[in-house]
């Protein structure tokens, strides 16, 4: 008995501990957070526009994202930038994280089925992904991978820098 419990204990840790990378506070944040915003790195190293997207945290804590596969989020995810993320708020926890476009088809099967069980607009129709969109190169999913937090004033500033994968974040704004 004293084993089954034991057993039993490992599994529930297990299932509801923060994934290697997410921090406690981003993996309760991202639990309760309807939305993330999310910013990419310009070649200049500024900081894009943080804007709103739906999202899905799977088993790992990456953030599962669609958009459209021509937007400018899109491209510079698919030429390296990092990727600035709030969770909840432009104010919200942030974190920086290494992102990529996803081509697997159960990753994006995974989004359809989720995302209507999140959001009412896409449970009624009117918004989210489909085996449609996919099929015709109008979204692609992208997988963010948490690298670490970023401070707790770290703010979007579109137009001032970026940090790096590798760095702290600059307090200065180019401009």
């Amino acid at each position: 008995m004293l084993r089954v419990l034991a057993t039993f204990a490992l599994i529930v840790l297990a299932a509801t501990r923060p994934a290697v990378g997410a921090s406690t506070r981003d993996h309760d944040a991202l639990t309760a957070a309807s939305y993330v915003y999310v910013a990419t790195v310009r070649k200049d190293g500024t900081q894009s526009r943080a804007v709103p997207v739906w999202f899905i945290a799977n088993r790992d804590d990456h953030v599962l994202i669609d958009t459209n596969s021509d937007s400018w989020k899109a491209r510079r995810i698919r030429r390296g930038s990092p990727v600035l993320v709030w969770i909840g708020s432009r104010n919200g926890p942030a974190f920086i994280g290494r992102a990529e476009v996803v081509a697997d088809r159960p990753v994006r099967d995974f989004m359809i089925e989720q995302i209507p069980k999140k959001y009412f607009l896409a449970r009624v129709g009117l918004f989210g992904p489909s085996r449609a969109k996919f099929d015709a190169g109008k979204i692609v999913t992208i997988r963010i991978a948490v690298e670490r937090d970023l401070p707790d004033d770290f703010r979007s500033q579109p137009g001032a820098w970026a940090p790096s994968l590798a760095q702290e974040p600059k307090p200065a704004s180019p401009r």
